[in-house]
């Protein structure tokens, strides 16, 4: 049985673009995939992490399960996991291989008057 991390209530992740060095290697393969982020409050961050590291341990996959804004069921295979407190509670981290025009791309920007052109602000984009 494949170990996957499932996202029961809530609403649907949205995905950031990952353009570090190391997602490079991640995202070889016959399709073009991206390695996107996605940030979600749990109450067991550090156990979700652990499942992670135990199943990479054993050289096998561990998938995110979701549904997106659709309610379509969806799954992404989990390549990098990480949890961390902040002043909301736990947030747990994962780093997941998507299809391109799956990932949401989140753009935003620093007040920095140069950048700004016409003062509107940054919207996500999909």
């Amino acid at each position: 049985m494949q170990e996957k991390i499932t996202i029961i209530e809530g609403p649907s992740p949205t995905f950031e673009l990952v353009e570090e060095g190391w997602s490079t290697g991640v995202m070889e393969g016959p399709t073009l995939y991206g390695v996107a982020l996605t940030h979600l409050r749990t109450f067991n961050g550090g156990e979700l992490v652990e499942r992670c590291h135990r199943a990479w341990k054993k050289q096998e996959a561990i998938t995110l399960e979701y549904r997106d804004e659709e309610g379509s069921h969806k799954e992404a295979p989990i390549v990098a996991a990480r949890n961390a407190e902040t002043d909301e509670g736990e947030m747990l981290m994962l780093w997941v291989r998507l299809p391109d025009e799956e990932i949401e791309l989140a753009f935003g920007y620093e007040d920095d008057d140069a950048d700004d052109i016409d003062g509107d602000e940054a919207a996500p984009l999909t």
